[in-house]
């Protein structure tokens, strides 16, 4: 994501997982659609200072800083409209919270709930396993907190 460096640590963060990778083809597509969706978006007719990018070709993620505009009711309902204008764009589901991600050999795997725990008994993931916890709140979380071993996510409740 362009700028992210420069956003404080405590920049507002949203995460949108696909169920599915968006194809190849249409990936510089949606990032082009993201990357112009967070320079016109608003809050209350103030523009906010604002990024975002598609990640591991199944993330979207927009990040606002808020200390000079915050993110208002309104404009967070501006933005699920726009993913949920790219989920009929792009035939993905962004809102799909009973799958989720982890990393296996440099490359995001989903699975679905009902098959944590079987994964976890059958040993192709363990504790130690590299999970995306979406709901976290900050850049300084997103960076840090953002992908972390099952044992310390909140993922492994479901175990």
């Amino acid at each position: 994501m362009r700028d992210l460096i420069s956003f404080s640590d405590t920049s507002r963060v949203w995460i949108y997982q696909s169920n599915t990778p968006f194809q190849k083809k249409d990936l510089e597509q949606v990032n082009d659609l993201v990357l112009r969706f967070v320079k016109d978006w608003t809050s209350h007719n103030h523009l906010l200072r604002a990024t975002g990018g598609i990640i591991h070709d199944c993330f979207i993620v927009l990040v606002v800083d808020e200390s000079k505009a915050g993110a208002s009711g309104c404009s967070i309902d501006k933005s699920v409209r726009f993913i949920q204008f790219l989920e009929q764009e792009f035939n993905q589901n962004l809102f799909d919270r009973l799958t989720f991600a982890y990393l296996e050999d440099e490359q995001v795997r989903l699975i679905h709930k009902d098959d944590l725990a079987q994964s976890y008994s059958n040993g192709t993931i363990n504790d130690e396993t590299l999970f995306f916890d979406n709901l976290v709140k900050t850049k300084g979380d997103y960076l840090k907190k953002w992908l972390v071993p099952l044992k310390e996510s909140w993922h492994s409740r479901m175990l």
